[in-house]
């Protein structure tokens, strides 16, 4: 036993699937003394354990699954215990002791899946009993006095015995709400006392031999009743009580023999499931029609024809679900393609000639089977397929034509259609997706391979070409080739750090701050450094901070440095005003000291550690594990004994003795393993031994004498004795187990992860905690960097005692692990870890020549990858105006709601109505849409009655929540951290698992959000509500509309005032203000001489909206009308300016970059902005006239040269592919950009600077 004192403190543990047959129960179990829950499920336990006895705390005992008779011994001296399930074994009635039931804090008792042929003895005087499961037992009867005593019972499971009837006492049971019967014989049960149970809620009595004279003939008490099952049994209809249940959301009728429904069901106004399957039904009644709360509809196999679903089943707006597999249909009725919701159209197995030809309006249908309908004919499809304005829907012609034909008007030249039908639904769900996706591929611009960073190289951006050329020329020190490497301060900190007022302190350990506990503020080490934050609320409600580092008269240098960095690390990612101040042992300011109720205590030595490396031998276990297979691709390795008797010849061995790593290889064992082990123990020496160890591979009857002597034979020699096969054939490894280790105020918790699919993957472990993993012959601790140390340090002691109380062999050991540096064994136990090995890209032939290499030789075996068939593949065809126009109505269906908001201050406040699409560049929003979603059902036809039985007592939502945060590019990252700390929460407390966040950046939002502005998007300048200076003239406002690639990506975009910045293919705003008053001017609309009518319509419009001021004038002009006093002045004079804007039919971005391991080229989408321009990479803009290559400040020179070679690559593809647009090669550099190349940015302006 280890005896290391933390079992008392031990409030639960979770012991499923150990083996503690024969004995094998740990006697440690008994320290528990404080446990108040316990799991022993699948633990071949056959009697209660006597160390049960001594858990005289334990309230919750679950003991599943496994090989119980008797309930006798230790159990009814638990006079705390509340809950006690016991389902799945062997007990029998005479294995209960009555005294168990006199427990008076037993609630819940589950004694399902026994071989219980009667009631318990005493089981009457349980009388706090709120949940009872007796199912699938051999009861026979109920005892009267049951019932009489626990009348406080809310879930009562009597399903799969043998009852034949119940007490007439079941009618003292006022407060059940579950009562589940089925599988009972209970054909002379009468149900009198059902109207008792008034709060019932759910009643299921499938297969129990219900008939029209068993059930009561009232039931209208029961208004509490919203899930009925009566499937399996001999109804001829539907009986009359059931009509008088207007609650009613789940109803199950299957498996009758009803033959025609009443016209009352439309008394069941909220009913949402109904299951009629498998009866005698000929038709459904009209009325059913008026239930327009029914989402599913269930009548496989039975007789319906076509004249039995009744016409008007479109009014059934909610219906998701219409399952009518295995009748008589030869047609379905036109309404049904009415119903908007549908989701799952099941007619298998009918008589279908054709269906309606609205079938093909049913867009967003996921699930249209028509199996087994031999003279089944579709219609044809029609030609155009596009809903709103100029497109047929619902047999109602709505094109722009047809509706000026039948008004007599003239109609203009039909626009020729594209000559490929396209799939209406994977169009959608292509377009909802794509811009989402792009984002996501181009968040994490700023990683590349380390390789890359290795060597990659600092731009001064202020050099022109040849300076950087002959800089590459150059020899540099090692100091000027080091970069910066850009911090993410979430790594050092947590998210909420800084969020409520109090006292926060972290340690430093091993470079890094570590936040410790609050019994802990106040006691510094004298050897170590602390960063102390306070946090508290000014005299405006806004949090503030106050950041102190303390330093420790015997901390070493390391400690001091990092404290006083990570100090100011703290304060950049608070976004905090305040200086970090100094405070030094002994000599503390009085502020300082008043952070703290008491005096503060200094403490002699250190309890960090330093990190500083300390040279020391190491030392190591050796080991010997035998390999085997596991999953389809990887290794297990078990470990077992070092002697000679563990070698098997079928088998690949692997002796681990540190610094030398032999590998044995069976005569039997498969090359495959051979391969594999081999890979593991090169893992093994690189990442663990720092390729110091030596892998020796020793083969049958050829192993050197160092193997022998490791393995325990002295004298170096072979075995005497041959080795032999003694492994058994079916052997299996041990199943690990994953312990998450939880501490609170005065107890420690160990339950097990629950593992999907019984697959570890690396995601399981979560930075912040402790897990153990209880392998049987190893036992390994992980600690996550944002573990605490009181956490961290009882793991160490529940592992031991995990370890000892454990029958284990000899060889079985204890491991620590920290996050970012797993041993080769423990991330084997795991799926998802990244294992490539780096491999550095990025050497020249200069570089690999100083190491005295074979050039020529090198260069054969480089064989780098490159992925440049973006460059070849055809540009984006923009959509078309009614594409773009379906997307924009479509989505705005979707969406019910939406509320917005915006961030003044440090909170956010509602957005009013009038600001609605107006954004400031130097403001974050937040928007949260709910939108309707259609539910996912299974791909297989709802034809078996068991599968539809499980849909029906499934509850679906229909909506979804999405928050929408917008982030002005001049705005601060404090935005969004306040939104994290206070909104989000608040949002994700609402709606749950229902919430979406999605983060976006000015001019890079997704067609779905600009939709529900339908084209007036502005974004201004600066912030909302900023005062202006009252000594400055008030500024001019120009503003510039442009839409790329499609009308959904319309924005008003204000821009510096120039005119040369004007183009006769575009509309502007020109605001001018009179005097200085910002209230009084004159509004200009600049109608480009080319520009499109419906834009130009669009900019009246939102002018007219913006400045809507009596003091304000309004003049719209046409090019070439303007006046030259106010117009041209106010844009600082006439300039030269492009007249047309060809270059938006040829524009192009690619971004070239290393990130992926290899150079590749990447198109952006074709609503590209400026702030897509990523400062470590290299981009290559095609504008139809020119290809530019623009260089980020911090690109590598190898991604120059790459680049540069597959800019000319594009053009000669251009050369040969539009070779009436010759295009030439320039070069653009950050900051100095032409106006060829920025006006193919919509919006222009200074480049963005990295947020606070």
């Amino acid at each position: 036993m280890a005896n290391t004192g933390v079992l008392p403190f031990v409030r639960g543990v979770d012991f499923t699937s150990n083996d503690f047959s024969d004995g094998r129960f740990p006697d440690a179990v008994q320290l528990m003394t404080g446990v108040q829950w316990l799991k022993l499920d699948k633990t071949n336990l056959d009697q209660i354990p006597e160390e049960m006895g001594k858990l005289l705390k334990l309230e919750h005992l679950s003991l599943v699954r496994n090989n119980l008779e008797r309930l006798y011994g230790e159990l009814t001296d638990l006079a705390c215990l509340r809950t006690l399930n016991v389902r799945h074994n062997k007990v029998k009635s005479s294995g209960i002791p009555a005294d168990l039931f006199q427990l008076e804090e037993l609630t819940t008792l589950d004694l399902s899946h026994n071989k219980l042929k009667e009631i318990p003895e005493g089981l009457e005087r349980a009388r706090s009993l709120l949940v009872l499961n007796l199912s699938h037992n051999q009861i026979e009867s109920i005892p009267n006095a049951l019932f009489m005593h626990l009348t406080d019972l809310l879930f009562l499971d009597l399903s799969s015995n043998q009852l034949e009837t119940l007490p007439p006492q079941t009618r003292r049971l006022a407060n059940l709400q579950t009562l589940v019967l089925n599988h009972n014989p209970l054909g002379h049960f009468q149900l009198r006392q059902l109207p008792s149970l008034m709060n019932l809620e759910t009643l299921h009595m499938r297969n129990t031999q219900r008939t029209l004279n068993n059930i009561p003939t009232n039931l209208e008490t029961l208004t509490n009743l919203n899930d009925l099952d009566l499937a399996q049994n001999s109804l001829p209809k539907v009986p009359d009580a059931l009509y008088a249940l207007p609650n009613l959301r789940r109803l199950n009728l299957s498996d009758n023999e009803i033959t025609e429904l009443s016209q009352a069901v439309e008394m069941w106004q909220r009913l949402e499931v109904l299951n009629l399957c498998r009866n005698k039904l000929t038709a459904l009644p009209p009325s059913l029609c008026k239930i327009t709360s029914l989402r599913r509809l269930y009548v496989n196999y039975n007789q319906l024809d076509f004249e039995g679903i009744p016409s008007g089943i479109g009014k059934l707006c909610n219906l998701e679900v219409f399952s009518a597999a295995n009748n008589q249909l030869e047609m379905i009725p036109e309404g049904l393609c009415r119903c908007g919701s549908l989701k799952r159209l099941i007619l298998t197995s009918n008589k279908l000639i054709t269906l309606p030809d609205a079938i093909h309006l049913l867009t967003d249908l996921d699930a249209l089977d028509l199996r087994n309908n031999p003279e089944l004919i579709m219609p044809p499809k029609p030609t155009d397929m596009q809903r709103g304005a100029g497109i047929e829907f619902y047999n109602i012609d709505f094109s722009l034509q047809h509706q000026l034909r039948l008004a007599g008007a003239n109609i203009p030249a039909p626009v020729t259609a594209s000559g490929q039908s396209k799939d209406p639904i994977a169009r959608k769900m292509r377009l909802r997706r794509g811009r989402r996706d792009q984002e996501e591929a181009d968040q994490d611009q700023a990683k590349i391979l380390k390789g890359m960073k290795d060597i990659a190289k600092d731009k001064n951006k202020h050099k022109n070409v040849e300076e950087m050329k002959a800089e590459s020329l150059k020899p540099k020190r090692w100091d000027e080739t080091l970069e910066k490497p850009p911090l993410d301060y979430s790594e050092f900190f947590d998210e909420d750090v800084g969020q409520i007022p109090g006292l926060t302190i972290w340690e430093i350990e091993n470079f890094l701050p570590n936040q410790i506990e609050e019994v802990a503020h106040g006691k510094f080490y004298e050897g170590d450094c602390y960063i102390i934050l306070k946090t508290f609320f000014d005299d405006t409600g806004s949090l503030s901070w106050s950041i102190y580092f303390w330093i420790g008269d015997k901390s070493t240098l390391d400690k001091k440095a990092c404290a006083a960095i990570h100090a100011v690390n703290l304060r950049n990612y608070l976004g905090a005003q305040c200086r970090t101040i100094r405070e030094e042992q002994s000599d503390e300011s009085e502020e300082f000291l008043a952070l703290f109720e008491n005096d503060i205590a200094y403490i002699e030595g250190g309890r960090t550690a330093s990190g500083f490396f300390t040279v020391e031998d190491m030392t190591y276990v050796t080991r010997l594990y035998r390999v085997h297979a596991a999953g389809c691709s990887s290794i297990h390795m078990e470990p077992v004994s070092v002697l000679v008797d563990s070698l098997d010849p079928r088998y690949v061995f692997v002796l681990d003795t540190g610094l030398k790593i032999f590998m044995w290889y069976g005569k039997k064992s498969k090359n495959t393993f051979k391969s594999k082990a081999r890979l593991m123990a090169e893992k093994i020496n690189k990442n663990e031994r720092k390729n110091k160890a030596d892998i020796v591979t020793e083969m049958p009857g050829d192993e050197s004498s160092d193997f022998w002597r490791t393995i325990g034979l002295e004298d170096g020699l072979p075995p005497e004795d041959p080795i032999i096969e003694h492994v058994e054939e079916n052997f299996i490894p041990f199943t690990p187990r994953l312990y998450q280790v939880k501490l609170g105020m005065g107890y420690l918790e160990l339950p097990q992860v629950e593992v999907p699919h019984g697959k570890f993957e690396n995601t399981l472990l979560n930075n912040r905690n402790v897990y153990i993993l209880d392998c049987f012959t190893d036992v390994f601790v992980w600690f996550g960097k944002k573990s605490t140390r009181l956490v961290r340090a009882a793991a160490v002691k529940l592992s031991q005692e995990l370890f000892t109380m454990i029958s284990r062999p000899e060889y079985a050991l204890v491991t620590r692990v920290q996050e970012g540096t797993e041993t080769q064994i423990f991330k084997s136990k795991f799926t998802g870890w990244d294992e490539v090995i780096a491999v550095d890209f990025t050497r020249t032939a200069e570089s690999v020549q100083k190491t005295g290499a074979d050039l020529t030789k090198w260069a054969r075996q480089q064989e780098t990858k490159a992925d440049l068939a973006a460059l070849f593949t055809p540009r984006q065809p923009p959509m078309s105006p009614s594409e773009a126009q379906q997307l924009m109505e479509e989505w705005n269906e979707d969406l019910e709601a939406m509320e917005s908001f915006v961030l003044e201050g440090k909170k956010f406040v509602r957005l009013p109505e009038e600001e609605l699409g107006h954004f400031y560049s130097k403001d974050c929003y937040v928007f949260l849409c709910r939108y309707w979603v259609p539910i996912e059902e299974p791909d297989e036809g709802a034809a078996e009655g068991e599968r539809e039985n499980e849909h029906q007592e499934q509850v679906e939502d229909d909506y979804q929540c999405v928050v929408y945060f917008w982030q002005g590019r001049e705005a601060s990252n404090m935005g969004w951290l306040t939104f994290t700390f206070s909104l989000q929460k608040k949002f994700k407390s609402l709606f749950g698992e229902k919430l979406e966040v999605i983060r976006t950046h000015q001019q890079q939002e997704n067609l779905k959000f600009m939709a529900h502005f339908k084209r007036k998007f502005v974004i201004h300048q600066g912030k909302r509500k900023e005062i202006p200076d009252p000594n400055l003239p008030p500024p001019v406002e120009f503003y510039h509309l442009r839409s790329n690639s499609s009308s959904l990506c319309t924005r008003l975009i204000q821009i510096k005032p120039d005119a040369a910045a004007l183009n006769s293919a575009f509309c502007y705003i020109l605001k001018v203000p009179l005097n200085k008053e910002e209230q009084t001017g004159i509004v200009y609309v600049w109608i480009g001489s080319k520009s499109n009518p419906e834009e130009a319509r669009l900019v009246e419009e939102i002018a007219e909206e913006m400045f809507n001021n009596a003091w304000i004038g309004f003049q719209t002009l046409n090019e070439g009308e303007e006046p030259d006093n106010f117009f041209w002045v106010a844009l600082g004079g006439r300039k030269p300016y492009d007249k047309d804007a060809d270059f938006m039919n040829y524009t192009r971005l690619f971004r070239c970059s290393n990130e992926k391991g290899y150079f590749t080229v990447s198109e952006k989408c074709s609503d590209f902005c400026q702030d897509d321009l990523a400062d470590d990479d290299i981009m290559i803009l095609d504008s139809g006239e020119n290809v530019f290559l623009w260089l980020g400040a911090k690109c590598s020179e190898v991604e120059i040269k790459l680049a540069f070679k597959s800019a000319q690559v594009y053009i000669q593809h251009l050369r040969v592919k539009q070779p009436e647009r010759p295009r030439k090669l320039l070069l653009a550099l950050k900051n100095k950009e032409s106006r060829k190349f920025t006006k193919c940015f919509h919006g222009w302006g200074m480049h963005k600077k990295p947020p606070e």
